[in-house]
């Protein structure tokens, strides 16, 4: 018997409520009870709309209306309490919802409650976020829910603590929502470390692992399964929709000229509004918070309808931000101007349209964000790309190509960071003593650490207990106490503490609150006014290169700086026209591997430039005419003067930080063949390299052999020579030192300000690398640099595919593919409309010379 053909596993409450709302169930939802009741974790892969939240809910919603409810003090049926610990009242948490976004989880709860309440189900269902009152998450652990919604950085806590692994002790299911965004980062690695113990405390845990957008879906089936048995990988069952319908997606067609270069879009804002005014409702994603704030400002700008538009980004104030979510979830508003802080899961059915301002970077993110229109499966949903620059035209040409085509391009599943694991390890001594052969069995049971050697297990053990043998005379790192028994414990009670106040793997710059306050009048000695409202948060090193009386964009308000008190900066309200925007460190996306062939492969295909708007099409057209067009499987490199200098023009497209990595490593090589390099610029699609030497002559005679300038080899001894003088290594170390452990950001009622914690991290790297440069922490630092800020595996794969497909094009002139590049030359921070005037007379030298 097939399960088609099986009974519905659905009780009559639930059938009932099914059919007072005119639903059948679907299913992959019938699916997902038969599998969890059977004990079978499940990935299902449904497109949006297709139910993937009820289905991930219902079967813990028909256990947990089933069971008999367990009195104060005894395991919840069908559970297995903790030998070791006392179960809570009434009978600890059954399912946790985990989810990489604080909204998404509290928009879950809202939008479970109503079929709990419907149904009449004597369910409790809770939240648990970074936003959650001390004292709620305190008597969640006497009390605790029935169904908690959560994230990574919570269940570390919570696993942590004796209480909180009681609380947690007798989960059934673990549902991992958007399970793609989950596992591919270091927030990742923490969730799975946290899984592995949560598999400990129960072993009959079952999972569900629910995503409309996965490129490999192997990965993530063994990453919901146990993988316990070195010989074999293990896979948990998948169960995969098809169907709905296709999305409706385009490229706004301006009637404005498309920039050559830049990244505001500015040029195309009226025609945004036009489509804000003809529709319900508009989710307009950006792609940084800088951006947000400038994109908000610029629509209040020409808001003569006054419509209700929002703002909503992570470092906004969470009472600013629930109560943008509040309203938009009420149909209050227009438009809501938002970063990836709403890229996912978001269920807001009234939504008919989405604007990607910017190119989306990657084809699953797009297809994330398209989602968050209609948010019903027969129905299409709606989306327009606006591209800010001619090469992000071609890049939203490539995306829209693959929305149709159903392209994915979701990052592999990631090898889990050392940082990481050295944080596991303390938190596991916080909750209880363990003995390492245990600890080591029940990590590499994950498929995150599953290929982890021994030996570096127990290097990460003995750096969280002594620091390692360069600190081990330093009590302060002293953290863990190995006793006869065999048993790591806490050397102090207070090292719990510390823990708790620095879990997670999220390293931000340090940041200052920014609360309103009222103007020092001018000429009076008055202090500022206290106890204003707080906005939200804004990067200190922004903060500190204002002068009080600079103006400035942050939560959709012009504000003046006022002055910097304790962890605070104070700001009132102001009048400007050409207000600073704060801009974030980490905040741009890399563009995706998927997408960046799609591009290579456009440009190199002049039958398919139809589809591409006139004055792109001409550019490149132009470009054919006056150079040569990039192959799409090798390297164009022009070579030309202008002004004093030579350049070196190439056009990878294998995104900005590869191509970082590549200008520099250039810039070694060209120094030593004795081209007098002055520098480089880079973007998502090219690097120039500029000097005094002449390089088409040098390359001519071969006295720069092309092939040996893009030589594998540049990523061995070029590279750790760099690394060894660069920067970027000490601050790669300073977010590897923070995530460990090493250096604590808060303390007991303070917190560490960014100087404080460069010159702790510096001296510590300086230290290491002179008297114990294998230390594990610097190896850590090693893999993040290469697997993220270098990008150094996409750069192995640029040169391998590379090699005798090379290009070379000597000009007399700039061609016209690179004039977006070399406006990237010695831009100055100039903000707002002064800058898209500045970029404008550039850009139209730059082109008069091309098109000469």
């Amino acid at each position: 018997m097939t399960d088609a053909d099986a009974p519905s596993p659905l009780p009559d409450r639930f059938h009932a409520w099914f059919a007072r709302r005119g639903w059948t169930p679907r299913a992959h939802q019938l699916a997902l009870i038969r599998n969890l009741s059977a004990g079978r974790s499940t990935l299902l892969i449904a497109p949006t709309g297709a139910g993937k939240t009820l289905a991930g809910f219902l079967p813990s919603l028909i256990e947990i209306a089933g069971a008999t409810r367990a009195k104060p003090g005894q395991a919840r049926s069908g559970t297995r309490a903790r030998e070791t610990g006392q179960a809570s009242s009434g009978g600890g948490v059954h399912t946790l919802y985990i989810s990489p976004l604080k909204a998404l989880a509290v928009d879950i709860a809202r939008n479970l409650e109503m079929p709990v309440a419907e149904m009449g189900l004597d369910i409790r269902i809770e939240t648990r976020t970074g936003d959650t009152p001390t004292h709620k998450r305190q008597r969640q652990k006497t009390a605790p829910p029935d169904i908690l919604l959560t994230t990574p950085e919570q269940i570390a806590l919570l696993l942590s603590d004796p209480g909180g692994m009681a609380m947690l002790s007798g989960v059934r299911t673990v549902i991992l929502d958007e399970l793609h965004a989950l596992v591919t980062s270091k927030r990742g690695d923490l969730l799975a470390l946290g899984l592995a113990r949560l598999r400990r405390l129960s072993p009959e845990l079952r999972m569900i692992g629910l995503s409309a957008t996965v490129a490999e879906p192997d990965d993530l089936r063994a990453f919901l399964s146990p993988q316990d048995d070195p010989g074999e990988r293990r896979l948990c069952d998948l169960v995969t929709v098809t169907g709905g319908a296709a999305p409706d997606v385009s490229i706004l067609q301006s009637d404005e000229r498309v920039p050559w270069s830049g990244h505001s879009a500015r040029y195309a804002l009226s025609e945004v509004y036009a489509l804000v005014k003809a529709h319900r409702v508009t989710l307009i994603f950006v792609n940084t918070r800088s951006q947000a704030e400038t994109v908000f400002q610029d629509l209040w700008k020409i808001n003569e309808d006054t419509l209700p538009i929002a703002l909503h980004h992570g470092s906004l104030d969470v009472a600013q931000r629930r109560k943008v979510e509040a309203a938009m979830a009420a149909g209050q508003l227009r438009a809501i101007v938002a970063t990836s802080s709403l890229d996912m899961g978001i269920d807001w059915g009234d939504i008919d349209l989405v604007i990607n301002i910017g190119a989306p970077k990657g084809a699953s993110r797009l297809a994330q964000r398209i989602g968050r229109a209609n948010h019903r499966m027969d129905e299409p949903s709606k989306a327009v790309l606006v591209p800010a620059n001619r090469f992000e035209v071609l890049e939203c040409r490539a995306a829209l190509e693959a929305s149709v085509s159903g392209g994915q391009d979701t990052p592999r599943l990631r090898r889990g960071a050392l940082d990481v694991l050295a944080q596991h390890v303390l938190g596991m001594a916080c909750a209880e003593p363990f003995h390492p052969d245990a600890l080591f069995a029940e990590i590499t049971a994950s498929q995150t650490y599953r290929h982890l050697d021994r030996a570096t297990f127990d290097r990460i053990v003995d750096f969280v207990a002594t620091g390692g043998y360069a600190l081990r005379s330093y009590d302060r790192y002293a953290k863990l106490k190995q006793g006869p028994d065999g048993l790591f414990r806490i050397a102090n009670p207070k090292i719990a503490q510390q823990y708790r106040l620095n879990v997670g793997t999220i390293v931000e710059a340090p940041m200052l609150k920014v609360r309103q306050v009222r103007s020092k009048a001018e000429g009076r000695k008055t202090p500022l006014g206290r106890g204003g409202r707080v906005l939200g948060e804004i990067e200190e090193w922004f903060v500190e290169q204002l002068t009080p009386g600079d103006t400035f964009l942050f939560a959709g308000e012009v504000l003046r700086f006022e002055a910097i008190l304790e962890n605070e900066a104070y700001v009132s309200r102001a009048r400007s026209q050409n207000p600073m925007i704060p801009s974030y460190q980490g905040g741009k996306f890399p563009l995706s591997t998927y997408l960046a062939d799609g591009v290579r492969r456009l440009i190199a295909e002049p039958a398919r430039w139809p589809h591409l708007p006139d004055q792109v099409r001409e550019w490149l057209e132009l470009q054919r005419v006056k150079s040569v067009l990039p192959r799409h499987d090798g390297l164009l490199v022009e070579t030309f003067p202008r002004a004093d200098k030579h350049y070196l023009v190439c056009y990878p497209f294998e995104g900005r930080l590869a191509h970082q990595t590549l200008g520099m490593l250039l810039t070694r090589r060209l120094e030593r063949l004795g081209a007098r390099p002055m520098g480089f610029v880079a973007n998502d699609y090219a690097l120039s390299i500029w000097g005094l030497g002449d390089l088409s002559l040098m390359i001519r005679t071969g006295r720069i052999p092309l092939d040996g300038l893009f030589e594998e080899d540049l990523l061995g001894d070029d590279l750790d020579a760099w690394l060894a003088e660069s920067h970027l290594m000490k601050r790669t170390f300073r977010y590897c030192a923070v995530i460990a452990g090493l250096i604590e950001r808060r303390h007991p009622g303070q917190e560490k300000n960014g100087r404080q914690i460069t010159v702790s991290s510096d001296l510590i790297y300086d230290v290491l690398r002179q008297h114990e440069p294998d230390h594990i922490l610097l190896k850590a630092t090693w893999n993040d640099a290469a697997e993220g800020l270098l990008d150094i595996s996409r750069l192995g794969e640029l040169l391998a595919r590379i090699r005798g497909r090379i290009t070379h094009t000597p000009l007399d002139r700039v061609s016209p593919l690179a004039v977006p590049v070399l406006l990237e030359i010695g831009r100055e921070p100039v903000y707002g409309e002064a800058q898209d005037a500045i970029l404008a007379e550039a850009a139209d030298d730059l082109i008069g010379e091309a098109l000469a």
